[in-house]
């Protein structure tokens, strides 16, 4: 391929990308993004096997078509409410790859390189494995995390920042050895591999589970700086923008994520936040009143009367895979001209955009779905509340309790309408680990029971 033709195929790529992006930003063109991402990404792929000459080995090609169809498998068995793990466990191979590259490289460099290049060099692929590492063990801890076989419970070591400073320092100290060159830089980038793995790891066990959706967009970040230092490594210009456009907007996404959760982004690397899911109560709140429960009839009789209506989706809601009937309710209250909306807090599941993604899978109208500050102020104007699977972002505790674990955090003020209506599924505290006042309000009445056969039920009686 000539260097024009492949300047021109990787310009290409960098535009598609950076439209996906842009079609990523709303669910509106969500689909419209995720197909230029695809587009660039093959152009991308072929440029790259074009130039090499690889588009002509039988056995690359055969390992892209075994990846690719593993690949289309996954993506398609998987459920929603394992979406974030998925997403976690594909950060680690970016993180792997980058690690692999940096160690490939050093072993075979290709062309020999003196003075400030070889210097230069030597720190790209320092901080690529370096990354790559941290990236890799970290994304496989929250993939753990997420799918239960780690305990949400953050690991809050004695002295955990001064051992997170010493493994930096001894990193640094590492690179510098690996950099000067000579017989020692094999084993020097070596120990980097583990050294870095060691501190992903500590991080994200320090990190408890009301912090994951966060944990996930960093991650995120990561493997996009992950993969743009192994471009500088590998000299692959498409390699360094694609990383640098992950890279930067995963940060941008974490600080956005931390933001709504009124948390520095360095306390959620370096502190633990949030305890076992169903653990007692953190704060200094006392539970007063009693959970008052409720019925499916009783519900229905509240939905007929009432004018208007917001719906607030959680995790639960992903877990009991409630968003098509729930959906088929609003059709049923849209007819009978009752305004319904959902409210979508930030963190509101265990992936940024989760809820969003589960409610268009519903194929729920995109102009009924409004993010927090579009409608926070329209909770005290509302007849009645649905919260279906959602417990610390509409907790009261956040504003109201100093001490609270997840004091300060900005939460849906759903306690101001008329009357909401909880679905859950016991009486244990949420995945912070943190009691929630809502439901000993005198405007609140818990559902109890699965979330999908809850909704199933009004459903049933609303449509009779």
């Amino acid at each position: 391929m000539s260097p024009s033709l492949l300047a021109t195929s990787y310009l290409s790529a960098g535009v598609l990308f950076i439209m996906s992006l842009k079609g990523l930003s709303h669910p509106e063109t969500a689909r419209r993004g995720n197909l230029f991402g695809a587009l660039g990404m093959i152009i991308a792929v072929l440029a790259v096997a074009i130039q090499v000459g690889l588009a002509t080995s039988p056995i690359v090609i055969g390992a892209v078509l075994i990846a690719g169809l593993i690949g289309a498998v996954v993506a398609m068995r998987v459920s929603m409410t394992a979406m974030p793990q998925l997403v976690a466990i594909l950060h680690s191979f970016v993180g792997a790859a980058a690690v692999l590259v940096g160690i490939s490289n050093h072993l075979h460099p290709g062309t020999t390189r003196v003075g400030a290049e070889h210097t230069i060099h030597g720190i790209e692929t320092f901080l690529g494995v370096f990354i790559g590492a941290l990236t890799f063990s970290g994304s496989v801890i929250a993939w753990g995390k997420l799918q239960g076989v780690i305990g949400s419970r953050p690991l809050l070591l004695p002295g955990r920042h001064l051992l997170n400073l010493a493994m930096i320092f001894t990193c640094v100290w590492l690179g510098v050895v690996f950099v000067g060159g000579g017989p020692p830089s094999l084993p020097a980038i070596l120990a980097v591999t583990v050294v870095s793995g060691l501190i992903g790891i500590h991080l994200v066990m320090a990190i408890g589970g009301a912090d994951m959706p966060v944990v996930v967009s960093m991650l995120n970040s990561y493997s996009g700086w992950a993969a743009s230092a192994a471009g500088f490594m590998l000299s692959n210009d498409l390699l360094i923008i694609t990383g640098a456009l992950v890279g930067s907007s995963g940060a941008i996404l974490s600080y956005i994520m931390c933001k709504a959760m009124n948390r520095s982004f360095v306390s959620v690397i370096l502190g633990g936040f949030g305890a076992e899911e169903g653990a007692a109560a953190v704060g200094g709140v006392v539970m007063e009143g009693e959970m008052v429960a409720t019925t499916a009839e009783e519900v229905v009789e509240l939905l007929k009367e009432a004018q208007s209506v917001i719906i607030v989706p959680g995790y639960g809601m992903a877990v009991a895979q409630a968003q098509h009937p729930v959906r088929e309710i609003v059709d049923l209250l849209r007819k009978r001209n009752t305004q319904v909306r959902f409210a979508i807090h930030p963190v509101a599941g265990r992936l940024p955009g989760h809820m969003n993604v589960l409610l268009a899978e519903a194929n729920l109208p995109y102009d009924i779905v409004l993010e927090m500050d579009e409608i926070n102020q329209d909770f005290e104007k509302t007849d009645l509340v649905l919260v279906i699977g959602a417990n610390d972002i509409v907790n009261p505790s956040a504003l109201d309790d100093p001490a609270s674990a997840i004091a300060g955090m900005p939460v849906l003020p759903v306690w101001e309408a008329e009357s909401c209506i909880v679905f859950k599924r016991g009486r244990g505290a949420g995945y912070a680990g943190v009691e929630n006042p809502l439901f000993f309000k005198p405007k609140t009445r818990m559902l109890y029971g699965d979330a999908k056969s809850s909704v199933e039920a009004i459903l049933k009686l609303l449509a009779g």
